[in-house]
């Protein structure tokens, strides 16, 4: 990144002091999922493409890692219509997915999607602020965690009760392979 792009980016920041009002931001957290489930149908499928980058990101999705080597499971969080997991699944035959998402909307998606089987993937409704994994997926069973674009989009003051549903369902050693906003990112 060079000198150039950051003061732009810095300079950008300094304009916009504006601060959103406490009556909208309280009304974007609570009608988040309906909010999500207004987009999904809007656009149904067509909104995001599918993420074939994440096996060049992450080399854990790759296959002949060791997680590919046994019958490993993956939970994407944040799941959408697939978007992540439908490239994953297809590169690793081996790999089981749990998927959630708190759009009862594109949940639905996942569980219509062509590749859809309940023997490699189980799709659920969770807001993993609030609702425990571990209601879901046995405790301490995951491999890997994938959350793509997920952390920046939760409050700060839930961040916290998101990380400790993690923890009830990930192996020890597992990991969470996860991807966000940066800062300049305009």
């Amino acid at each position: 990144m060079d000198d150039a792009f950051v003061a732009r980016a810095q300079e950008t920041l300094a304009k916009d002091t504006s601060v959103v009002p406490e009556f909208w931001q309280n009304k974007y957290k609570t009608e988040a999922s309906v909010n999500w489930d207004k987009f999904y149908n809007r656009h149904t499928t067509n909104f995001f493409k599918d993420r074939h980058w994440t096996d060049r990101e992450f080399e854990e999705l790759r296959p002949g890692h060791t997680f590919s080597e046994q019958n490993p499971v993956l939970l994407e969080i944040g799941c959408g219509v697939g978007n992540f997991i439908w490239p994953v699944l297809e590169r690793n035959p081996n790999l089981k997915v749990f998927a959630c998402d708190f759009s009862p909307r594109a949940v639905g998606f996942v569980k219509a999607h062509e590749a859809y089987s309940e023997d490699r993937c189980h799709a659920f409704v969770c807001d993993i602020t609030k609702d425990r994994l571990s209601d879901t997926i046995p405790p301490h069973s995951v491999d890997i965690v994938s959350a793509i674009f997920v952390f920046s989009a939760l409050p700060p003051e839930k961040q916290a009760q998101a990380v400790k549903n993690i923890t009830e369902i990930l192996k020890p050693g597992g990991r969470v392979l996860f991807r966000d906003y940066a800062m300049y990112d305009l």
